[in-house]
């Protein structure tokens, strides 16, 4: 997907991928904005705490950095929404700045999503499909899982262009 192209990262997107990835960098964004609740376990994915056997100093931590790191993922989601094309497929061109917050944002994308569909380490996600698709090729679950598996591939052939 994603290939070197000089200073950039280059990928043409087909509509479909576009819609996908806009809603899900929105969805990313509306959680760490109206959506923000400490309880939500894909906030503690994404904020986890830094001293688990102390939380008073986990507090502390949190109160001096979470602003600032809530700000950066949302950003980072931002650089994916301002990249892509407007409605339409059409050609990503992201240079190495961008490409990083790009890799960052589909990370937080992909903890996210893991969380909600119950993936942990040891995970088959090829067999975690095949068992929906088995139960119900039309549900949300094999969408979602689809999605999921998506965004790592993404990432990973953007990682792979941005080392080359």
């Amino acid at each position: 997907m994603f290939r070197r192209q000089g200073g950039f990262c280059v990928a043409t997107f087909a509509a479909d991928e576009v819609r996908v990835l806009r809603k899900v960098a929105s969805e990313v964004v509306g959680l760490l904005t109206e959506g923000f609740d400490h309880d939500d376990p894909v906030v503690g994915r994404l904020f986890p705490d830094t001293y688990p056997e102390d939380p008073a100093d986990s507090a502390e931590f949190r109160r001096y950095t979470e602003g600032d790191l809530k700000t950066s993922k949302i950003d980072q989601a931002g650089a994916i929404l301002a990249a892509l094309p407007d409605t339409a497929g059409g050609e990503v061109r992201l240079d190495a700045e961008a490409a990083e917050a790009w890799l960052r944002a589909l990370n937080d994308a992909r903890l996210a999503m893991g969380v909600r569909l119950d993936i942990k380490n040891d995970t088959d996600l090829g067999d975690e499909l095949d068992d929906a698709v088995l139960h119900d090729p039309t549900s949300a679950r094999v969408f979602q899982l689809s999605v999921y598996a998506y965004l790592g591939y993404l990432q990973e052939s953007l990682l792979n262009a941005l080392l080359v």
